[in-house]
């Protein structure tokens, strides 16, 4: 019961500090409602992986013809864009939904390519020429990187429209600037940029740098991506070797 008291004497002198000097407390930028942030950032990568997709060996694609995806992923990222030309502000839910669709036809389309390389390298296919083999295993890399990226953006506290309004508090990336509030400017809050770094480095360090994952969705999805990139690279890798040897 005094624990109690103390606790509310402590919360009344608190306020009455705040109310005598004027001040008011503010919640960091990123667990408030903000304007939501521009949009150019995500549709320059998403046009990246669409045209990466292009320079695929025919083997490796999906679909056929090679630009039956890509051309189906343009329609629905104009979609997106004109929904919300300048900023990802918030909007109905179908618009997110259209955006997880897109993420999820890149995501299959370079999963097929990335299980389709492995395939071959397994089986002693299309592994002769090196330099065909590591531009193809960089185009996957890089595709995987993006892809990784877009849904750790889309997803982190339910995605870039839900973060405009505030509505979860509890991260589920822990970036430095929340750690140290005072090392970022007062509106600082993660943007599409900030996963694309978090995406790359984990393909290339397999693990965690300075961006840490708090949920378990987080970690396994973390875990996923550096599981695709190390096999990825190890098995392109090993192969470019033997070739060239």
């Amino acid at each position: 019961m005094s624990e109690d008291m103390d606790d509310a004497d402590g919360r009344l002198a608190r306020i009455e500090r705040l109310l005598q000097s004027g001040e008011r407390e503010l919640e960091p930028a990123w667990r408030r409602a903000t304007r939501g942030e521009t949009r150019w950032a995500v549709t320059t990568v998403m046009l990246a992986a669409v045209a990466l997709q292009l320079v695929l060996p025919h083997r490796l694609v999906l679909l056929r013809p090679v630009w039956a995806l890509p051309v189906l992923e343009l329609v629905l990222l104009a979609a997106l864009v004109a929904s919300n030309p300048r900023r990802v502000e918030p909007s109905t839910v179908w618009w997110r939904w259209l955006g997880l669709l897109l993420i999820g036809v890149i995501s299959l389309a370079n999963g097929w390519s990335a299980a389709q390389l492995v395939w071959d390298l397994v089986h002693g296919i299309g592994g002769q020429d090196a330099v065909p083999l590591l531009r193809a295993g960089a185009v996957i890399w890089f595709t995987n990187v993006i892809v990784f990226a877009l849904w750790y953006w889309e997803s982190d506290r339910g995605g870039p429209m839900a973060r405009v309004r505030g509505q979860q508090q509890y991260a589920d990336f822990l970036f430095v600037q929340m750690q140290s509030p005072d090392m970022a400017p007062p509106d600082w809050e993660p943007e599409f940029l900030d996963y694309l770094y978090l995406s790359f480095t984990n393909a290339t360090a397999f693990s965690p740098t300075d961006v840490m994952p708090l949920s378990r969705w987080a970690k396994m999805l973390m875990m996923l991506q550096s599981s695709v990139s190390l096999v990825t690279v190890g098995l392109v890798v090993a192969r470019a070797v033997n070739v060239l040897r």
